[in-house]
């Protein structure tokens, strides 16, 4: 905690081939339709164990543009149905992924590949993400010319601003950014599509135009007091704690120093704050979660090989704080000069009678939790009711995503969307695997077939 470098060293060359090696080459490899990129997993393993590295690295980039980024940041949800989990541990998938992917970089084997002919087409991809990073990739592996814009100062999306330092160096970003400029793509920042550039001016521009702006509207927590000063939503801090490491900021506007800090919400995003305000030096931080606390161990409601409901601890609960379950946060309260002063919350109960779950209040359960920093980590309900997408005049749907038909588009001729934008919030590997897909259905529509390979069907993509 007194630095902001990756938690997690790098396994042995010998340890990842011994962990691969308990790969059983299933007959039906159930890590396959595990991971939404269909990432080819007992191949690479067969090869590792082998020590047959450049190889293994051809079969992990076969289906992956960033094995080196969900090496470290995916959750791994391929290992949950890794058939050795019925009554084993599982391959430990995402490490040896990130093995293979360092000594990939390390020897030299990762590097430009453009196009050998160009199509003369021109595509625009709007968003910097896992997604739009992907897909621009693919696109231009397949000649045409793509342009990414990128309304922040740096290329990455929730890769640069949001994930910490600790789990994801930005150099890692920053090497394989140089790489699809060697392929020729072309990065424009500070560029907000729908305000700084007209969308109708942009589309006239290019032959097709896919969005993958992702899912940044963050929800919000309208109960008494939420006006009072100190309460932000954690995309606010990270992206400060980021732009700290990237020298931009001495110090950012708000920090976790000295503070007693309640996170509310309980998932990947809310363990990214309590790491960073841990490394800032707070005095407290408590994780609240509406959920009840899972089972240590998979419970029997998600069977193998579903991704299982049991407790899952990050490097950053090991660290530190308290994580509390089944609380619900009902006011804000202040301490008379404007700033929240606590917090009061109520334990809950989970019905579910309707068919959606609800958590009913437990009467006389209400305590009071002291802090003078709340960070809001309760998701995305999708992407912002931006003027892009007013101007392209495209639909959303129940959910308030960008709808979509099966072949990625939005009903507006030329127009198609992947990733966050149009799934809703999701995983890095997710966003992966659906700007490939996509990239696939651009490059079909505008040549009549495609040399790119397809992850996942749009319909299955949701």
């Amino acid at each position: 905690m007194h630095d902001w470098h990756e938690v997690y060293e790098p396994a042995s060359c010998q340890a990842t081939a011994e962990q691969a090696a308990r790969c059983m080459s299933c007959g039906t490899p159930f890590c396959h339709s595990g991971c939404p990129m269909g990432n080819l997993i007992p191949e690479w393993n067969d090869l590792v164990q082998r020590e047959r590295w450049q190889e293994a690295s051809d079969r992990l980039h076969a289906t992956n543009n960033f094995p080196e980024i969900t090496g470290r940041v995916c959750p791994a949800i391929c290992e949950a149905s890794c058939v050795l989990s019925i009554n084993d541990q599982p391959v430990t998938v995402a490490p040896i992924e990130k093995v293979v992917a360092e000594i990939a970089w390390t020897e030299g084997w990762v590097v430009p590949r453009p196009a050998a002919v160009k199509t003369g087409r021109r595509v625009a991809v709007v968003g910097s993400g896992p997604a739009g990073l992907a897909a621009s990739q693919q696109l231009a592996r397949a000649g045409h010319h793509v342009v990414v814009y990128e309304r922040a100062d740096r290329l990455g999306g929730l890769l640069r601003y949001g994930i910490p330092e600790f789990k994801l160096e930005k150099w890692v970003l920053e090497r394989r950014l140089d790489q699809m400029r060697a392929e020729g793509i072309s990065f424009e920042t500070g560029i907000d599509v729908g305000t700084d550039l007209s969308a109708p001016d942009l589309l006239a521009g290019v032959d097709a135009l896919l969005l993958a702006g992702g899912a940044t509207l963050a929800r919000d927590l309208a109960i008494p007091g939420r006006e009072l000063a100190r309460i932000h939503q954690a995309m606010e801090y990270l992206t400060l704690a980021n732009r700290v490491q990237e020298g931009d900021l001495d110090v950012p506007s708000i920090s976790a120093r000295g503070r007693h800090v309640v996170v509310i919400g309980g998932g990947d995003t809310g363990a990214d704050c309590l790491g960073t305000a841990l490394r800032q030096g707070a005095a407290s931080v408590h994780q609240l979660e509406i959920m009840p606390r899972p089972p240590d161990h998979r419970d029997p409601s998600t069977p193998w090989p579903v991704w299982p409901l049991q407790l899952r601890t990050s490097a950053a609960h090991e660290e530190g704080g308290d994580r509390l379950w089944s609380v619900s946060t009902q006011r804000f309260v202040g301490d008379g000069r404007g700033h929240v002063a606590g917090v009061v919350m109520a334990e809950v109960a989970v019905s579910t009678e309707g068919g959606r779950p609800s958590f009913p209040v437990v009467a006389g359960t209400e305590t009071d939790l002291d802090c003078d920093l709340v960070l809001l980590a309760l998701g995305f309900a999708g992407p912002e009711r931006s003027p892009m997408l007013a101007q392209l005049g495209v639909d959303l749907d129940n959910r308030g995503t960008v709808a979509r038909d099966e072949r990625w588009g939005t009903g507006r001729e030329g127009v198609f969307v992947c990733g966050d934008m149009s799934r809703g919030q999701s995983l890095v590997a997710w966003a992966i695997a659906e700007g490939r897909s996509a990239a696939a259905a651009v490059d079909r529509w505008l040549m009549g077939e495609t040399v790119l390979r397809t992850a996942i069907p749009a319909a299955l993509g949701r």
